[in-house]
């Protein structure tokens, strides 16, 4: 398995926290099943060799998109290969949809739409583009003047700095004090937390609280003790987030027997 990150341009650093390379060789016999995590940010997705399919509820296979948005979600997916792939990645900060895309994030959450859908000709345009580009780099450079056309001011930069101390906290924070601080009735304050982040602003920060815990997590002798560390009521509240956005329990996974590649983001990236 090979995987490697990009740094953006000076100009979308505000929007995109980095490009990605994903490439492996794998065939029937030897499938490769990887699950993606709960993620306070979206990406844009393209398999520029092989195609996924998802692995649903009841065991059924449906094959996934070619390039489209992995938009913010508060669930894992789980997805199956049986060839050779190559993933092209654009992981966006979470205000970056409407900025990039025109449109509120709130509207795309747990969802997967196509570039296509999307986009409609730009999109197609694209990401044919994109597939017939011979290296990383080069997509880097067809993606990022793309995004550059498409740069709207950003229009809530209190939501944005709202943003930015629930990373700086990891997710240990006071909504309420974050709603005084933006100058906002606290529904306004969601309202508009929402078309910009997607989630409401809890929700939000327990995403961003679970990514942070996976990336840097403290060293503690017991998992009460690490459910202390990141500001969990309890040990039962912990294990209810853990499983509802990994699909795993906090033990099962820091054993180290969690039997999926997993993956949530370069959540350590805080901006």
């Amino acid at each position: 398995m090979k995987y490697y990150s990009i740094r953006p341009p000076a100009r979308l650093r505000n929007y995109v926290r980095s490009f990605w390379v994903l490439e492996g060789n794998v065939s029937s016999a030897q499938p490769y099943i990887h699950r993606t995590l709960a993620s306070y940010c979206p990406e844009l997705i393209f398999h520029y060799k092989g195609r996924f399919e998802e692995l649903c509820a009841g065991g059924e296979q449906h094959v996934s998109f070619l390039t489209g948005l992995h938009a913010q979600t508060s669930q894992y997916r789980r997805f199956i290969i049986k060839e050779n792939f190559g993933i092209f990645g654009v992981y966006l900060q979470p205000y970056a949809i409407p900025a990039l895309l025109g449109m509120p994030a709130h509207v795309v959450i747990n969802e997967l739409p196509d570039l296509h859908t999307l986009l409609g000709q730009e999109g197609r345009q694209l990401e044919e583009q994109v597939m017939l580009a011979a290296t990383g780099q080069q997509r880097v450079q067809l993606v990022s003047a793309f995004l550059e056309k498409r740069i709207q001011s950003i229009r809530k930069p209190g939501i944005v700095e709202a943003i930015q101390t629930i990373y700086r906290l990891k997710g240990q924070v006071n909504c309420k004090q974050l709603a005084a601080e933006a100058c906002l009735s606290q529904r306004q304050f969601e309202r508009n937390f929402k078309e910009m982040a997607g989630f409401n602003p809890k929700l939000f920060a327990r995403i961003v609280r679970f990514n942070m815990l996976l990336c840097n997590p403290v060293k503690a002798p017991s998992l009460t003790q690490l459910a202390y560390e990141y500001g969990y009521y309890d040990q039962a509240h912990f294990i209810e987030d853990f499983k509802a956005f990994s699909g795993y329990s906090p033990r099962n996974f820091f054993s180290g027997n969690a039997p999926e590649t997993m993956y949530s983001g370069p959540q350590s990236m805080v901006d």
